[in-house]
């Protein structure tokens, strides 16, 4: 016979549980990183190398700041985020560079330096973070020594480092369309796991869990703005990057299948909470046969994303249930709380139809007259 598991064991078993999934999550989220980690730091060394050894400068060490800073290790990579850091980070050295050169370096010229990035920063840009980074860089190059080359060496320096940001966007890319595929992978596995949910749902009759449900379909908007920012990064990046150009048509879709899905995950919490006020946790057999379609389609939505092949077969399957959606023949004899939830199916179904690249008005014959 098994011995009963004593608390401390319990503790160490749940503390190492715990430190394992950290040690998961930090390997996914190298890995994920990889890519902006190898473009940053050839970025960096084609920085120092042009500021030291073409401009002569021995301490680079703007260079250096200004293009890590620029590009970041973030998902947000497009050129116009990396030109405005490095556009107010160079603002921030020119004024400290202005100050020094007329009123020395001391204390109060420090917190003059510091003041007017932000102040300047602050008016130029809406983004809060923009002043921050141009007063570090103020500040920093008001405390550091003058160096060798003499005033506004440092200037040229954040100019080389911004022109060197860009063009890593454009010529060393971080593959911003994996990145999109992966934010669109996650929000479709929280999508398709709600709607199988639903199908357990009304194939028992269990209102409690309908409730847990609307929670979670609460949660997926996050997922799809990480999604849209990357979507938009990519598109950003296509614009000026000879290598992902012929690509763009390709975002364009995929950034209208996002659209599209963000009014589905809408209409989801509309199905969802509707579901958790019915009156009664009777089993619901015709709407576990519809939303096991309706997951069915959108597991296969979220395969085209690497087979835009299927989405014609997509198309198929969500008109044979969206001509089905009139409550007067799909659950003939109900109460209006049943048919209600019935229509409110028909705009997630209309979404998900205008996602998978069927123009709206064509969704909108598909569903059956209930107005007459």
């Amino acid at each position: 016979m098994t011995a009963p598991l004593r608390p401390e064991n319990g503790e160490r078993a749940s503390f190492i549980a715990r430190v394992t999934a950290e040690a998961k999550a930090g390997l996914e989220r190298t890995g994920a990183s990889l890519p902006s980690i190898v473009q940053l730091v050839v970025a960096v060394t084609v920085a120092y190398a042009l500021a030291h050894f073409l401009l002569g400068h021995p301490y680079p060490i703007v260079a250096v700041t200004v293009t890590l800073s620029s590009l970041g290790l973030v998902l947000d990579a497009r050129p116009r985020r990396v030109l405005e850091t490095a556009i107010a980070m160079t603002i921030g050295i020119i004024l400290s560079e202005l100050i020094l050169l007329v009123a020395g370096q001391g204390l109060w010229q420090f917190s003059l330096t510091v003041f007017a990035a932000l102040v300047l920063t602050r008016l130029l840009s809406p983004v809060p973070g923009l002043p921050i980074v141009a007063a570090v860089q103020a500040g920093l190059v008001t405390l550091l020594p003058v160096p060798p080359g003499g005033p506004f060496t440092r200037t040229e320096d954040a100019v080389l480092g911004g022109i060197v940001a860009l063009a890593s966007t454009a010529l060393l890319p971080r593959d911003p369309r994996r990145a999109a595929r992966r934010e669109a992978l996650k929000f479709f596995s929280a999508f398709t796991s709600i709607l199988s949910s639903l199908v357990a749902v009304v194939r028992i009759g269990d209102k409690e869990t309908a409730e847990l449900v609307l929670g979670r379909a609460r949660e997926t908007h996050g997922l799809l703005e990480q999604w849209k920012s990357s979507l938009d990064s990519a598109a950003a990046i296509s614009r000026i990057s000879p290598f992902l150009r012929k690509h763009r048509h390709e975002l364009a879709e995929l950034q209208v299948m996002q659209q599209h899905m963000d009014h589905a995950a809408r209409n989801l919490r509309v199905v969802a909470r509707r579901l958790s006020v019915l009156s009664d946790d009777r089993p619901r057999p015709e709407l576990a046969e519809l939303f096991a379609g309706l997951q069915s389609a959108a597991s296969m939505l979220a395969q085209s994303i690497d087979h835009p092949e299927l989405r014609p077969i997509v198309r198929q399957s969500l008109v044979l249930i969206a001509i089905t959606l009139d409550p007067r023949t799909l659950i003939p004899g109900q109460p209006v709380s049943e048919a209600s939830l019935v229509v409110s199916v028909r705009p997630l179904v209309l979404d998900l139809l205008a996602a998978s690249g069927m123009a709206i008005d064509e969704a909108r014959r598909a569903l059956p007259d209930i107005t007459s």
